[in-house]
């Protein structure tokens, strides 16, 4: 797979780290935008990389301007000795609200994130080619990491997720479109407990976390309950926070040291 064309940005201060990309995507047959970061210094020649899925109304620029993902990083490079890792941050594709990261009629908005997203990102180091890739959302993108992680196991070493819509049927109280609107054409479950149902076996370590005041709390809950019923494991956690980037910015330190530990 290559892209018929890529543009990435110059540098917004030497050293920073941070390239933004337009690719033609094959997938979504359009242009769409990635963001990237590469923790200054990098020495080594392993580098893991961390896809991060934004949700509704977002794009790629939201983990690194609303979250400040590159800044927790750099952080836990520096506190907590983490592995440098390099950063993905596509846009869904941009359709309606939010794409869902689903197979839709007139774009595939999976593949574009677990094929081409990691191909871009060797375009931009070559070292991630053959490391470890990890995958982690916020609200729909956590659907869209917990749904494709679980039905690319070989293709992810780990899962996150927070404060997730757990089936896309959740998607309604977000977004403006209708379910009709959407037009998927997916051949797989949209329920993230059957994708992680029908590959059971095989799925890699993931975890999900949840603020008790967010409106997808009983989801997550269910959904943590329903793993547990088939013997799935996982790791789970309630957080006392508002579903809010300040949240985000704290807790993906959690996932970070998550991917970590499955390296």
């Amino acid at each position: 797979m290559s892209f018929r064309t890529i543009e990435f940005s110059p540098p917004a201060a030497p050293g920073d780290g941070i390239t933004h990309a337009t690719v033609k995507s094959a997938a979504l047959r359009r242009r769409a935008d990635i963001s990237f970061y590469v923790p200054p210094g990098v020495e080594s020649g392993e580098l893991p990389l961390v896809i991060l899925l934004h949700g509704v109304h977002g794009s790629h620029w939201s983990w690194l301007y609303k979250a400040g993902a590159h800044k927790v990083v750099d952080r836990l490079i520096v506190e907590e000795n983490l592995p440098p890792m390099m950063l993905a941050m596509p846009s869904d594709g941009l359709w309606g609200d939010g794409s869902g990261y689903l197979r839709h009629r007139d774009a595939d908005y999976s593949s574009w994130i677990v094929e081409e997203v990691p191909e871009a990102a060797v375009q931009v180091d070559l070292r991630c080619a053959d490391n470890p890739r990890f995958i982690c959302g916020l609200s729909m993108g956590g659907y869209g990491a917990l749904r494709l992680g679980a039905l690319n196991p070989r293709k992810f070493a780990g899962i996150s997720a927070h404060s997730s819509i757990t089936d896309v049927a959740q998607m309604q109280g977000l977004v403006e479109e209708t379910a009709a609107e959407f037009d998927l054409v997916e051949t797989e479950p949209l329920a993230v407990f059957e994708c992680m149902r029908l590959n059971a076996a095989r799925l890699p370590p993931f975890r999900f976390d949840c603020c008790i005041a967010d409106p997808l709390l009983e989801h997550n809950r269910r959904l943590h309950r329903d793993l547990e019923a088939a013997g799935i494991p996982h790791v789970y956690e309630e957080l006392p926070l508002d579903q809010c980037w300040p949240y985000l910015s704290e807790h993906l330190a959690d996932t970070l040291r998550f991917f970590k530990a499955c390296l």
